[in-house]
């Protein structure tokens, strides 16, 4: 792993700087290549993600997995990370607050793994990306596989929000549009 995100993992080992912190198995940092081109964002842990320290380990993660299969890419091949870093209870949408404070983390990932293309996954992760850059941000139904590009001090990227892997678990419709959307992805590659 580069040096930096190591550093930044040991900068967010102790953090305790909202609630979620008082449940959390151990904080899900982010996983993968850390020179990759893609940067996917989640919105925040879930159980299994929570006990074994990793991002998208769990029925959302496997489906992740299938997407980046479906566009020849593997898990090992892109950098993982969520906006919120601990997991919140009962699986529970992250709040304001806690999304506030740990998206500076978020910010690290961004600035170390330098991505060509950011994806959020989901309306919080997206939320916040658009916002970023002041991009215009409608809801993810709106704005799903729409491609954003950003030329800015920090560098030139694209943004492709995504729904969340998740939400093809419930609605299974939404399925096909995450694959056309991922194929979004390969087309920018």
């Amino acid at each position: 792993m580069n040096g930096q995100l190591e550093d930044l993992k040991k900068d967010i080992s102790g953090c305790e700087k909202c609630d979620l912190s008082d449940n959390r198995t151990q904080i899900v940092v982010g996983d993968g290549s850390p020179g990759a081109d893609i940067l996917f964002v989640g919105e925040a842990p879930g159980r299994q993600e929570d006990k074994k320290g990793r991002p998208f380990v769990g029925r959302a993660g496997k489906l992740l997995d299938e997407l980046l299969e479906e566009i020849g890419l593997e898990r090992e091949e892109v950098y993982i990370t969520n906006i919120v870093l601990c997991r919140p209870p009962k699986n529970r949408n992250p709040k304001d607050p806690e999304i506030k404070n740990c998206t500076g983390y978020l910010d690290s990932h961004i600035r170390i793994v330098d991505p060509d293309i950011i994806v959020p996954l989901g309306s919080f992760a997206t939320s916040y990306i658009l916002d970023k850059y002041d991009l215009d941000n409608g809801s993810i139904s709106n704005v799903h596989g729409n491609l954003f590009s950003v030329s800015n001090l920090e560098g030139q990227f694209k943004i492709i929000p995504q729904y969340h892997p998740a939400a093809a678990l419930y609605n299974p419709d939404l399925k096909e549009v995450l694959v056309s959307d991922f194929h979004k992805i390969l087309e920018v590659l």
